[in-house]
């Protein structure tokens, strides 16, 4: 059985499904490489516009599955990668929005902290608690959750093992929006598709990839530069304050694929 489920919607908005509800979506050596093989296909697709991630049933995802048979965590098994995504979301040329519905607990939180935006709900348990499990965290974490939180946040909820609802988690900073559960998924989505219709494909693979480039301040400021003038020359520079002064959504002819 599948783990994770990919569904394309006819406005481009990838629905990709941590699919595993009677173990609240435990994390897997499989579902590691379904959602890599997901997001890649969400990354070459360019009709797919934006991505939304979120779990099946109440959960978004509790963890590592620790039974017997899954390879999650499994030491022995010299394969093993605390990264085991691959693509991340991170390098998704499309948006990727964490609709977290339930509970994030350790790689469920780690995994999401990969997406670019993250709602949450008001009453879900969110934790990295991998420290008190004599472990580090993971998925890369300590990059992700520090770039999102700043450094004294992140050391608070990477060094404690802190559980946090999703209303604190806002307040941390380590999601933009806490609304009630049933609530998630669809704003996600609207937030989807409203980047879908009107953002310009190439330009928010840009934007994105610069956004998760490690660079400092001027380095920044050259690259914006040469985007710009990459962008001004293509018919989009025009179409973009065409279709606003005409009070009209954008016929965008680039492609993410481009960047």
């Amino acid at each position: 059985m599948n783990t994770v489920r990919l569904e394309v919607d006819d406005a481009g908005i990838a629905i990709v499904t941590l699919d595993g509800p009677e173990k609240l979506n435990a994390f897997s050596a499989q579902t590691g490489q379904e959602l890599g093989e997901a997001y890649r296909r969400c990354h070459e697709d360019d009709d797919i516009r934006a991505v939304v991630l979120t779990g099946a049933g109440r959960a978004f995802c509790a963890g590592a599955d620790m039974s017997e048979d899954s390879l999650a965590f499994a030491a022995r098994d010299t394969s093993f990668s605390a990264s085991p995504v691959v693509p991340p979301a991170w390098e998704v040329r499309k948006v990727v929005v964490a609709a977290i519905n339930g509970h994030a607990i350790g790689i469920g939180l780690t995994i999401a902290l990969q997406c670019d935006i993250r709602l949450v709900s008001e009453t879900a348990k969110l934790a990295i608690p991998q420290v008190r499990l004599g472990m580090v965290p993971d998925a890369q974490s300590h990059f992700t959750l520090r770039q999102a939180v700043g450094q004294a946040v992140a050391a608070e909820v990477l060094l404690t093992g802190t559980t946090y609802t999703g209303t604190e988690a806002v307040r941390l900073g380590m999601a933009s929006r806490a609304l009630p559960a049933a609530e998630v998924l669809p704003a996600a989505v609207e937030l989807a598709r409203d980047i879908a219709v009107n953002a310009n494909p190439l330009a928010v693979a840009m934007s994105k990839r610069l956004l998760w480039a490690d660079l400092g301040m001027e380095e920044v400021g050259a690259e914006e530069t040469r985007l710009h003038h990459e962008l001004m020359r293509r018919e989009d520079a025009a179409e973009g304050p065409r279709a606003w002064r005409e009070g009209r959504p954008p016929h965008w002819t680039s492609r993410a694929s481009e960047a």
